[in-house]
Order: structure tokens, then C-alpha cells, then sequence
């Protein structure tokens, strides 16, 4: 569970800025968009040296949460829900990105430092949708 009366700007700062650092070496070095979605979808294509930085994106990516979760002593969260509502959950994120040409990631940290006004509708609508089902999961469940 996250502990939200004890939120640490600090971090959260330290942790947006290499976020955004790193989205800004990918497309610098890379011309490439640091999407999660859109790089995970390189993954169907047949291995190449043309998809070998997507394999080593998301190598790093995990690797480096891995070594984040074990420096810091995490505990690791509970969850308790099925395996098939996880699955779905994600089939379903991926098509819902695949169809909105991109994600949270790609839109909100690349697409809106570039300005892009698609992407910047398309930040604002995951809010709103995301704020609207919280608001009626909170309400439906009581």
C-alpha cells in the first residue's frame, strides 16, 4: 500500500527528472519515442538488429527496477486479485493503447515535452477517464 500522508518530493522529483532524462537520450540518440506500449509492440516483430534496442530498453528497464526494489529494502506489494483479471487487464491496456496510437508514457512524458497538441488531448483524456473510474469504483464499491 502507498503510504500518501508520507509523500517525498524529494524523490519523486529525482525519479521524474531521469525519467524525463532518459526520454530525452532515447530520442536524441535513438530518434525515438520513449513509449512503453509502442517499444513493447517491437517485441512481435522477428528479432533483429533493428528491434535490439527495444529488447535492451526494456531489459533496462526491468533490471533497474530490480536493482532500485533490492537497494532501497522494498517490500514487495501484495496483490490480491486473479492472474486472468491481471492478464485481461494488460490485453486490454494494450489494445486501448494500440488504438489511441501510444500511451501515458509515450503521450504524457514525450508527447507533451514536444508540445504535441495530440498528445496533449490524449494526456487529458487518460486523466479524466482514469479520474471518472475511480470515482465510480469508489462509489459502486461502498
Amino acid at each position: 500500500m502507498i503510504d500518501y500522508a508520507h509523500f517525498t518530493p524529494i524523490s519523486a522529483l529525482i525519479g521524474g527528472s531521469l525519467i524525463g532524462i532518459s526520454s530525452v537520450i532515447l530520442l536524441l540518440v535513438n530518434g525515438r519515442v520513449s513509449g512503453i506500449s509502442g517499444i513493447t509492440n517491437q517485441l512481435f516483430n522477428w528479432p533483429s538488429l533493428k528491434t535490439l534496442w527495444a529488447w535492451l530498453f526494456l531489459v533496462g528497464l526491468l533490471l533497474g527496477s530490480w536493482f532500485s526494489f533490492k537497494a532501497l529494502s522494498l517490500q514487495a506489494p501484495d496483490i490480491d486479485t486473479s492472474w486472468l483479471l491481471i492478464i485481461t487487464s494488460g490485453l486490454l491496456v494494450g489494445f486501448g493503447s494500440k488504438l489511441g496510437s501510444g500511451c501515458t508514457s509515450g503521450h504524457g512524458v514525450c508527447g507533451i515535452g514536444r508540445f504535441s497538441i495530440r498528445s496533449i488531448a490524449a494526456t487529458v483524456t487518460f486523466l479524466t477517464t482514469g479520474a471518472i473510474s475511480l470515482f465510480l469504483l469508489a462509489f459502486f464499491t461502498q
